[in-house]
C-alpha cells in the first residue's frame, strides 16, 4: 500500500511550487495506520516543520468507517492541513528535521492518501 508520492505526483506538486500560479492549498490527508504512536511521534516533528513553512492544521478528526468505497478505502484519521504555497508542502517534505523521522512515518502507516485541495489565502476551510 502507497505512503509517499510517487515520482510524478511530487512532480506534479513541485511544478506548482515553481510556478506563477502558487497559492495556497489544503492538503486532504487519509492515514490508516499500523502503528499509530510510531506515526504520532513523526506527526510531533512534523507539527513543528509546520509552523516553520506557514503552515496550520485546519482539522482532524478520526475515521468511523466508509460508506462508499472497498476495503482500500478504509482509514483510520483523516487531517486537513493548509498550506500557503505549494512551496511550503514541498519545503515542508524537504526539511531535514522531518526526513530525520521519516522512518516513524513509515513504519506507522499502512496506507495514506492526500488529496491536494484549493485553498483560501487565509488558514480556512472555506474554499478560494
Amino acid at each position: 500500500m502507497p505512503v509517499e508520492p510517487d515520482e510524478r505526483q511530487l512532480a506534479e506538486v513541485s511544478a506548482i511550487a515553481g510556478s506563477g500560479s502558487d497559492a495556497p492549498l489544503v492538503m486532504l490527508n487519509l492515514n490508516r495506520y499500523r502503528d499509530r504512536e510510531a506515526y504520532y511521534r513523526y506527526a510531533a516533528v512534523a507539527a513543528t516543520v509546520l509552523e516553520r513553512v506557514g503552515g496550520k492544521v485546519l482539522w482532524h478528526a478520526q475515521a468511523h468507517g466508509t460508506v462508499i468505497g472497498d476495503q482500500t478505502d478504509v482509514y483510520d484519521e483523516v487531517i486537513a492541513v493548509w498550506y500557503p504555497s505549494a512551496a511550503a508542502f514541498i519545503a515542508l517534505t524537504a526539511d531535514p528535521e522531518l526526513l530525520s523521522v521519516r522512518e516513524d512515518r513509515a513504519a506507522g502507516l499502512e496506507r495514506a492518501a492526500l488529496v491536494r485541495c484549493a485553498a483560501s489565502a487565509e488558514p480556512s476551510l472555506d474554499g478560494p
